[in-house]
C-alpha cells in the first residue's frame, strides 16, 4: 500500500543545488555568493564547481549553511554528453576516469545523482534511464536563459514511469560571469528537522522538498485519498501522473486563492503537484505517495 510523501506545515528551508565559483568557470567567489544568496532569503547553499570536489565545511567566512558536491560531465561511448550533479560527496574523483567509473565512485561515496539539464544536453530518454539516476532537473535557470531549453518535466515524468521515487530539482546553474548573468530563478524548498548538513540531505534523500521559480507551498497534508495544502496565491494547482493522467483545481477569483483540496485517484503509478501562480511561475513537488 502506497504511503504518503508530504505532511508538514513548515518551516522550509530556501537552497540551490547548482553553482558555480571561480574554483570553476563562475566569476564570483563562495563568500560573495553566500552573501548574494543571503540577501535573497537562501539558508543553504551546495558548491557544485565543475570536475572540482567540494570542501566546504574547510572554507572560511561563509554566510549559509554550505553543502559539498560536484558536477561532472563527459560522455560514455552511446550518449555524446551527460552532465550529472552529485550532492553530498566530498571524496575523491580522478580527472582521468570514465564516466561510469566517476559515477561509480560517487555512489560508492554516497552521493545523490542528478541529471542536470537534460534537453539542454540532447539526452535521450534512454540516456536518462541509462545510469539509475536518483533525480533530474525539472528546471534548470541558466539553460532557460541561454537558449530556452531549461525543462526537464518529460525526462522526469518518463523516469517516474519506471522509479515513483526518481527527485525532480529546480536549480540556478548560477554562474554570474560575463556571459552568464541570471540567478535566483530556481530552487529548492526542503523540510528538514534543523539547519545542519545532515539534516538538510537527509530531508533531500527522502525527497521532503518541492521545486520552485515563484509559488510557495506553506503547508501540505497527503492522506491516501487526498492532498490539501495552502499556497501563496495560485491560478492552478494540477495533478500530474503519467501519460496523459491530470486533474486540475484552477481558481476562479482574479487574485488566485491560497486554499486547495484535490483527490487523489487510486489507480495512477505516479502522482506528482504543479503549481502555477497568477504570473505563469510553476513549483512542483516530489511523488505525493511512496511504495511500501
Amino acid at each position: 500500500m502506497a504511503k504518503p510523501r508530504y505532511n508538514t506545515d513548515g518551516p522550509w528551508l530556501k537552497g540551490n543545488t547548482h553553482i558555480h565559483s571561480t574554483f570553476s568557470d563562475g566569476g564570483l567567489t563562495y563568500v560573495e555568493l553566500h552573501e548574494r544568496y543571503a540577501g535573497a532569503g537562501y539558508d543553504f547553499l551546495f558548491h557544485t564547481d565543475h570536475n572540482h570536489v567540494s570542501r566546504a565545511s574547510s572554507e572560511a567566512g561563509l554566510e549559509l549553511l554550505a553543502l559539498d558536491g560536484v558536477e561532472i560531465d563527459g560522455g560514455d561511448g552511446v550518449a555524446v554528453e551527460y552532465h550529472v550533479v552529485a550532492l553530498g560527496y566530498s571524496g575523491e574523483l580522478p580527472q582521468e576516469a570514465s564516466l561510469a567509473e566517476k559515477l561509480r565512485l560517487l555512489r560508492k561515496g554516497g552521493a545523490l545523482l542528478v541529471l542536470a539539464h537534460p534537453q539542454w544536453c540532447g539526452n535521450s530518454v534512454e540516456e536518462a534511464l541509462r545510469y539509475g539516476f536518483d533525480g533530474v532537473e525539472v528546471y534548470n535557470d541558466l539553460c532557460r536563459w541561454l537558449n530556452g531549453k531549461g525543462e526537464g518535466a518529460y525526462f522526469w515524468d518518463r523516469m517516474l514511469c519506471g522509479n515513483q521515487r526518481t527527485l525532480g530539482f529546480a536549480a540556478d546553474d548560477t554562474h554570474l560571469n560575463e556571459r552568464h548573468r541570471s540567478w535566483n530563478g530556481g530552487w529548492i524548498m526542503v523540510n528538514a528537522a534543523e539547519l545542519t548538513r545532515e539534516a538538510v540531505m537527509a530531508a533531500i534523500r527522502r525527497g521532503d522538498f518541492y521545486s520552485s521559480c515563484g509559488p510557495e507551498i506553506h503547508s501540505i497534508h497527503t492522506s491516501e485519498t487526498e492532498v490539501r495544502l495552502t499556497t501563496s496565491p495560485a491560478r492552478t494547482v494540477r495533478l500530474v501522473g503519467s501519460t496523459s493522467h491530470h486533474q486540475a483545481d484552477v481558481a476562479s477569483e482574479e487574485a488566485g486563492k491560497s486554499e486547495w483540496v484535490l483527490e487523489l485517484p487510486r489507480d495512477w503509478p505516479y502522482i506528482r503537484l504543479e503549481i502555477e501562480d497568477l504570473q505563469g511561475r510553476r513549483a512542483w513537488t516530489n511523488t505525493l505517495l511512496l511504495p511500501d
